[in-house]
């Protein structure tokens, strides 16, 4: 595999990307929150940013580590977590705030927890 400390950084910038949605995260009770008011729908564009950021990342690092590293964590759906910053990206406008709930209330903290693993095993 490539350079471990630079699969070192890019593990902690995604880890601290996921930080940020946790945070944003924390207030939000329903998809509907993130459309009450202006300061719902401000969470939804830093999450959905945040999103964009790890998959951007994660392909970053797919492609540094040649599609190794992720074979050792099949517990993520990597294409899944990779493919939601095309689809942010691409539909910004058209972007579904039930989906974004669920991303963040059931794939960031199995995603996070994986992160953290990869990070104290990479050599």
């Amino acid at each position: 595999m490539s350079d471990p400390a630079l699969i070192r950084e890019v593990l902690s910038q995604i880890l601290e990307a996921a930080g940020r949605i946790e945070r944003r995260f924390a207030l939000i009770r329903s998809p509907e929150d993130f459309l009450l008011n202006e300061e719902g729908i401000d969470r939804l564009d830093g999450i959905c940013m945040m999103l964009i950021a790890i998959g951007e990342n994660l392909k970053n690092l797919d492609k540094i580590t040649n599609s190794e590293l992720f074979r050792r964590y099949p517990q993520v759906d990597w294409d899944g977590a990779k493919g939601i910053r095309d689809i942010i990206g691409h539909h910004y406008f058209h972007i579904d705030a039930e989906i974004v709930y669920a991303v963040c209330l059931e794939k960031m903290p199995g995603l996070i927890q994986t992160i953290r693993k990869m990070l104290q095993e990479v050599a």
